[in-house]
């Protein structure tokens, strides 16, 4: 088992801690002390680490970012991280179509 923790500056004035342990090839787990975090819910402090963002670390080890990259290939956070992309994406597609639709009505309207 290895891990790696972060300090991310967010909201609070005190920095966030965010925890990555990396239990076995294909199970890794993620933690970090914001609110949203400690409440198991969805947390931008350990989607910007997966995602290689650096931006709000304040720990001096941002270069074990990449490390935490190369344990999510073939995990269970994978998986469920590429299906929440596919999500987003047909969210954004849906959004777009759902704009134009508004303009269309409000365009009838008119006439």
């Amino acid at each position: 088992m290895e891990e790696i923790l972060f300090e991310v500056q967010g909201s609070s004035e005190d920095p966030y801690g965010v925890v990555f342990v990396k239990r076995s090839e294909s199970n890794l787990s993620a933690y970090c002390s914001c609110p949203a975090g400690e409440n198991g819910q969805y947390c931008k402090h350990r989607f910007s680490i997966l995602d290689g963002s650096t931006k709000n670390i304040v720990s001096d080890n941002h270069e074990e970012v990449k490390l935490v990259q190369s344990w999510l290939q073939g995990t269970d956070v994978e998986e469920a991280l590429l299906q929440m992309r596919e999500l987003e994406a047909k969210a954004a597609q849906i959004k777009k179509e759902l704009a134009v639709a508004k303009k269309a009505v409000a365009k009838a309207m008119r006439d």
